[in-house]
């Protein structure tokens, strides 16, 4: 069975993935730092800047390649990579790496560090790690979990408007990760603020136009906006908003959400942002089929959708070092969506 037919997670394919974040997370070079520099003094390697998340590419990409190895560590029984993993946790996941991590955080000029999508993998990799017991690693990395915390609510309240493009700044990704760890660590102060910026930027949206994909798009502002409020919104509310946002879905349109993007170089790395754009979208659209009516007729087409992106996205998570480096946590995503 070809990688492009898989539908379901299943063992090769979680050590596939395990193996390919194991290559990187520890990789050096090439590298992309998000600093803001303040004398010659900061200029350091990524290493000594980043004692935990100096690999795969740049640190947003590091983070969530931890968070796919934990979240393969839990879900998948026997992993032959299962000890590979926990050493590198054992190792990496230190009170004093997480400290080092901390104090770069805490430069005056490390305000706007990875606002927002680094800020939420973060806490996404917390919350997964949350969840395993009998290891330090989540109490040792609660600290900076604590800090971007922190730096949600002194932000959400004075962000007036969303960020709707389709990478990294996207607000709506971000508010629907950060949700994830607000429930599991029980930050009702968190989570609350979360919701009602949530409804406060999308909740009066109606009859999207779905002017996308964009050249260098991973994530759908459409549907990733949805899969925001379907966290969210009680199921009721959800499928009354998701009616009047999308209310022709069930036709098929607008068609650019039910059409893969086409990837023309995927040694550029931006252009191949648009294979990732295919795995977040089959992840959007389980997720919110998974919200419907069973006799919603959206239902079945946000399946079809589903699996026409995956099967277009799923072939492409390694074979350039330029996708290779994150595909396959969106992969993992639309996976177990």
């Amino acid at each position: 069975m070809s990688s492009s037919s898989v539908s379901e997670l299943n063992q090769a394919l979680a050590e596939k993935f395990a193996r390919l974040a194991l290559g990187h997370v520890r990789k050096p070079y090439p590298y992309k730092l998000d600093q803001v520099l303040a004398g010659d003094e900061d200029v350091l390697p990524p290493r000594v800047l980043h004692p935990i998340f100096h690999g795969s590419f740049d640190w947003h990409s590091c983070v969530h390649g931890y968070w796919l190895l934990a979240s393969l560590y839990r879900q998948v029984a026997d992993l032959p990579a299962g000890r590979e993993i926990a050493s590198l946790f054992n190792e990496m996941l230190t009170p004093d790496k997480v400290a080092g991590e901390l104090a770069f955080l805490q430069r005056p000029t490390s305000g706007g560090f990875e606002r927002p999508y680094g800020w939420a993998w973060l806490l996404m990799l917390a919350a997964e790690l949350e969840r395993q017991k009998g290891h330090p690693w989540a109490a040792n990395l609660r600290p900076l979990a604590q800090a971007f915390a922190d730096r949600f609510k002194a932000f959400l309240p004075k962000a007036t408007y969303p960020v709707r493009t389709g990478t990294h700044y996207n607000t709506a990704f971000a508010l629907a990760l950060a949700h994830d760890y607000a429930a599991q660590v029980d930050d009702h102060e968190l989570a609350q603020l979360i919701e009602a910026t949530a409804r406060r930027w999308y909740l009066a949206d109606a009859g999207a136009a779905a002017w996308e994909p964009s050249g260098d798009d991973f994530l759908s502002p459409t549907l990733i906006e949805a899969e925001c409020l379907r966290r969210i919104l009680p199921s009721a509310d959800f499928r009354l908003w998701f009616s009047r946002f999308l209310p022709e879905a069930a036709q098929r349109r607008p068609a650019s959400l039910f059409t893969p993007a086409t990837v023309s170089d995927r040694s550029d790395g931006k252009i191949a942002h648009l294979d990732g754009l295919n795995l977040s979208r089959a992840w959007c659209w389980r997720s919110i089929a998974g919200s419907l009516a069973l006799n919603d007729p959206a239902r079945r087409v946000a399946l079809a959708a589903a699996d026409k992106h995956l099967a277009a996205g799923l072939e492409h998570v390694a074979g350039d070092y330029m996708g290779e480096h994150w595909l396959a946590t969106y992969a993992l995503l639309a996976l177990t969506a």
